[in-house]
């Protein structure tokens, strides 16, 4: 039997991140680098994609730019198998949510919120499949959440996109997954992210919620490391069309 060990190496393996800049996409690079892989990590600010990729060192380049803008989409994907060639992994982890109550959402706020939490991981899966194909192994990981099942205050946008995920990583699965490449999601519980700001800056909102998980606490950071992992592994080999809820137990209860 082999190590059970080497399921969870990425050596070789070419890992694209979007909403990197910050927050779970800036975790999710750093861990998958210290697994192995060369990771091309994309958002919108420059800067943080400048710090984070000194601080993975010489596997790891950046592409600026809006995953959003479809407009772009090939020159986008040029650009991100440019540093390592095409991505074997995909990690969509970029998104907003503009906590607007359902009186007050405007076209604008829905629009851009459906653009980046919904339509951009499938058009940006779409565009790289094809790469994945001809290797017969491919990873991607969306990003669902506790509004995938849950309908929270002021977020209906956001709860309508993230809804959509959980169903665009079965219909991806369906799809992809005769060719070699798992499709599965993550669904963060509260996590100390931006776009958690809001939450984490009220003390005793962000103590309810975590007096609302089984386990008694908010996620830290860390917490992501390993389902991430697993997910953009050989040891998901058989696991495909999933959301694994990390939140401490908050949607158990």
């Amino acid at each position: 039997m082999a190590d059970p060990r080497s399921l969870f190496d990425l050596t070789g393996r070419v890992a694209c991140i979007t909403g990197a800049s910050s927050g779970l996409g800036r975790r999710a690079a750093i861990a998958l680098s210290a697994a192995g892989a060369r990771v091309v990590s994309v958002a919108r600010r420059t800067d943080a994609l400048e710090s984070l990729t000194a601080e993975i060192g010489r596997n790891a380049a950046y592409v600026t730019a809006d995953v959003a803008d479809r407009s772009n989409l090939g020159a986008l994907c040029a650009a991100l198998s440019d540093p390592f060639g095409s991505p074997d992994i995909l990690v969509h982890a970029a998104g907003v949510n503009t906590r607007q109550a359902a009186d007050e959402v405007t076209p604008e706020g829905w629009d851009r919120t459906l653009a980046l939490n919904l339509s951009a991981p499938f058009f940006l899966s779409q565009a790289l499949v094809p790469a994945m194909k001809e290797k017969g192994w491919g990873r991607i990981v969306n990003f669902a959440s506790l509004q995938t099942t849950r309908a929270f205050p002021g977020g209906i946008a956001y709860g309508a996109s993230k809804g959509g995920v959980g169903q665009l990583t079965r219909a991806m699965a369906e799809a992809w997954s005769p060719f070699g490449i798992t499709v599965n999601a993550i669904g963060p519980g509260f996590f100390p992210t931006e776009l958690t700001r809001a939450v984490f800056d009220d003390d005793a909102r962000a103590a309810r919620n975590a007096g609302q998980t089984c386990i008694g606490r908010n996620g830290r950071l860390e917490d992501m490391d390993g389902p991430l992992l697993f997910l953009c592994s050989d040891a998901s080999a058989y696991v495909t069309g999933q959301v694994l809820m990390v939140d401490g137990g908050f949607t158990a209860k």
